[in-house]
């Protein structure tokens, strides 16, 4: 999914004008700003990937190369796998906040439950996005006192538009899903044959 760079520039705005807090290697005891990541932190490969809950191409990609990446190179010891959020509107920065807001050992199995039910709470024109993201996060244990602290969380707002701002400043991230692997970025929707050949030694 291309970028809105007047979109883009807003979100810059409204997150440096809120207080941000914490980096990608924030203190261990906040686990909201914790990476995100799958895989043996020694594996010879490591894959950044840059997405958005919203992209219809992340979801494609989530669903139907991932689970294959994730069986023959991150299961194996080969890669190491860390995820980025890339919000492209508000409903998705939204869910984000939300998945962050998960223990780290249930945010990939929640984005994932997002991306495959993508069409239910993103883009259904006959329901409330947030009820339907709260549905979603009580399936995956969240109460709903954490759910609303998590989406008036101004904080991390702030964090993972700053840390987008930085991703797109430091790789020219410029569409949705994007990959950095071995400081080289690679952009749009593959198929496995197509991701493994990007792998070194896969």
């Amino acid at each position: 999914m291309r970028l809105h760079r007047r979109m883009l520039l807003s979100a810059a705005a409204a997150g440096a004008a809120a207080l941000a807090v914490g980096t990608r290697g924030a203190a261990a005891e906040d686990i909201t700003r914790a990476e995100r990541s799958v895989g043996k932190p020694d594996a010879k490969v490591t894959v950044n990937e840059f997405f958005s809950l919203t992209c219809s191409h992340c979801a494609a990609f989530a669903r139907e190369t991932y689970p294959l990446v994730k069986k023959d190179l991150i299961d194996t010891g080969k890669v190491r796998w860390v995820f980025h959020d890339y919000p492209l509107d508000q409903v998705a920065l939204m869910a984000a906040m939300v998945a962050h807001y998960l223990p780290v050992d249930r945010y990939e199995p929640f984005i994932d439950a997002l991306f495959n039910t993508q069409d239910r709470w993103a883009f259904n024109r006959g329901a409330n996005p947030t009820e339907e993201l709260w549905k979603m996060a009580a399936l995956a244990g969240m109460s709903r006192a954490t759910f609303d602290k998590a989406i008036n969380d101004n904080d991390l707002k702030a964090w993972i538009l700053k840390e987008q701002q930085a991703d797109q400043d430091k790789w020219k991230i410029d569409s949705t899903p994007s990959f950095v692997i071995d400081g080289k970025k690679y952009a749009g929707e593959m198929s496995y044959d197509e991701f493994r050949k990007l792998i070194p030694d896969a």
